[in-house]
């Protein structure tokens, strides 16, 4: 059985179930346009001007949680977090922490959470941000999360309301630059901004709809 698709709460941590009541509590208070579900690269976009400057004018709810693999996300999209919203846009990023496991076995777990999400809220919007870069320079861990996004972005043009936008943070040499993620996995505003761009010219298009 893959791994990245069975949902399980993340190594039972006290900290994690209280963030994701949080989440929950938030969630049935806000009435939010659109919603970011993911690990790390999700959740820290708030400690940086393009939250406020970007995400909180179109009433945005942020639900990363540092550390989550697909699997944890699968749970926390299964049990409470999509329950009483109705976002016309979810953006999705997770994978990044599947380092033990293989491309197919990753996009299979992100795919999972899509369908979850779609099942949840069937008018919702899904943009899926690709595995983002890491390392300096080419490394196998890169490898792996272009092969999976090379797999999602097969996979979701048969989907409606999906798509992949894949962030494009490398040097014309090859390397990640640390003015745009300083510890080489993890964007800077500079690194955010470059991401997301694109997306908020979609996003535009898509609320404005």
């Amino acid at each position: 059985m893959n791994p990245c698709i069975i949902p399980i709460p993340l190594n039972d941590d006290k900290e994690w179930k209280i963030q994701h009541k949080r989440y929950v509590a938030e969630a049935k208070a806000q009435d939010p346009d659109v919603i970011l579900i993911g690990a790390s690269i999700i959740q820290l976009i708030q400690c940086y001007p393009i939250w406020n400057d970007k995400f909180v004018p179109l009433k945005s709810l942020n639900f990363g949680i540092c550390g989550d693999r697909t699997q944890d996300v699968l749970w926390r999209v299964k049990n409470g977090i999509l329950d009483h919203i109705k976002p016309k846009v979810c953006i999705l990023n997770v994978g990044s922490n599947n380092i033990d496991n293989t491309p197919a076995q990753i996009s299979d777990g992100i795919l999972a959470i899509v369908d979850e999400i779609r099942s949840k809220l069937p008018d919702c919007y899904i943009i899926i941000i690709g595995i983002l870069p890491r390392g300096p320079y080419p490394n196998p861990l890169r490898i792996l999360g272009t092969q999976v996004n090379e797999i999602v972005s097969k996979k979701v043009k048969s989907i409606f309301k999906v798509e992949l936008f894949n962030a494009h943070l490398l040097q014309p040499d090859g390397t990640l630059s640390q003015e745009d993620a300083p510890d080489y996995l993890h964007p800077s505003e500079i690194g955010y901004r470059k991401i997301f761009n694109p997306i908020f010219e979609r996003l535009k298009k898509i609320l404005d709809d």
